[in-house]
């Protein structure tokens, strides 16, 4: 995009300049734009997931026109309300493929096996500890923290034997990524494991 004489010009169109009919290839020539006051442009906007947007201003002191919208922070206690359902969805859904141990024992008497048990008790226990960390938040930046925290991950290579089989390793790759605590929860049943996960850990 483009900014002239107050315009944001989203796509190429003919223009005229004291009498002077340009078409719109003149967008292909950057020197003549320039020479004729034609900044590049681009929108500053604030993170809609914190931030509603307030007033609109555009700075064209430099060589590429700039709109920014004012960030206007949300109600923390309304963020962090849906942060606390996320975490409880998150555990109603991590919970479903298990229920039906727990529905066999009311049923007939039979034992829950114990890692079943193990797994359940793991996950209420993250849930208390996610729920206890959000109430407690009083701040923006806590709550932006929380749902971007840097983590170091460590994958496994993939790749395929002679066989077309699929190999996992030995070779490791680690990048840095961001994950939302909301969603991160350390204990998965035993169909979701990842084969080529090795290690996140916190940066």
């Amino acid at each position: 995009m483009w900014y002239f004489n107050g315009e944001i010009i989203k796509t190429p169109k003919a223009m005229n300049f004291s009498g002077f009919q340009y078409d719109k290839s003149l967008f292909k020539d950057s020197e003549k734009m320039k020479e004729l006051g034609i900044k590049p442009y681009r929108e500053v906007a604030p993170d809609s997931r914190y931030f509603r947007t307030g007033a609109y201003t555009v700075d064209t002191s430099g060589d590429e026109a700039i709109g920014t919208y004012a960030s206007i922070g949300k109600d923390i206690d309304d963020l962090k309300s849906n942060m606390l359902r996320v975490i409880k969805t998150q555990l109603t859904h991590k919970l479903k493929s298990t229920d039906w141990y727990y529905l066999r024992k009311l049923r007939n008497g039979t034992d829950v096996p114990s890692e079943i048990q193990d797994y359940s008790d793991v996950l209420y226990s993250e849930y208390d500890t996610k729920k206890a960390e959000i109430s407690a938040m009083t701040k923006m930046s806590q709550i932006q923290e929380y749902q971007n925290r840097s983590f170091t991950e460590v994958r496994k290579v993939v790749s395929t034997d002679e066989d077309g089989k699929t190999i996992y390793g030995p070779k490791t790759t680690s990048a840095t990524t961001e994950v939302n605590m909301c969603m991160h929860w350390t204990s998965n049943p035993t169909d979701d494991v990842d084969p080529a996960f090795v290690s996140l850990t916190a940066d």
